[in-house]
């Protein structure tokens, strides 16, 4: 009896537990950092990521489970778009990028000034 119990649970071990694809999720954030949410894919079977650029300033990322995927890179003359896609759990875990510090800084003061100009009518 105890051996059937001990065949009985190596059988249920060995059994594969169904659990779906992980990815990291975030939606449009300026920060890899803010982007390690863990998903469960369910019947979505890529980790995609999408990084758009703007000319060294900041980047826009998001991250997460999608049904197909296609890698692709789009250079604009105002920065550039990445797409990158993976399938295997959690394989998503980079996303180059964030703010610069002083780059982020300067852009930060430059928009600052020019609201500041655009709110105050002179």
């Amino acid at each position: 009896m105890k051996a059937l119990l001990v065949l009985l649970l190596g059988a249920l071990l060995c059994v594969d537990s169904g659990s779906s694809l992980q990815c990291y999720s975030c939606k449009t954030q300026l920060s890899n950092s803010k982007c390690m949410t863990k998903e469960e894919c369910g019947t979505k079977t890529v980790c995609k990521t999408d990084v758009i650029r703007a000319v060294g300033l900041f980047s826009i990322i998001s991250k997460g489970c999608d049904s197909s995927c296609e890698e692709s890179y789009n250079d604009f003359s105002v920065g550039n778009r990445n797409i990158s896609c993976c399938s295997t759990d959690l394989c998503n875990v980079n996303a180059a990028g964030g703010v610069r510090a002083s780059h982020g800084l300067a852009g930060g003061i430059a928009a600052g000034v020019l609201w500041a100009a655009l709110t105050n009518k002179f």
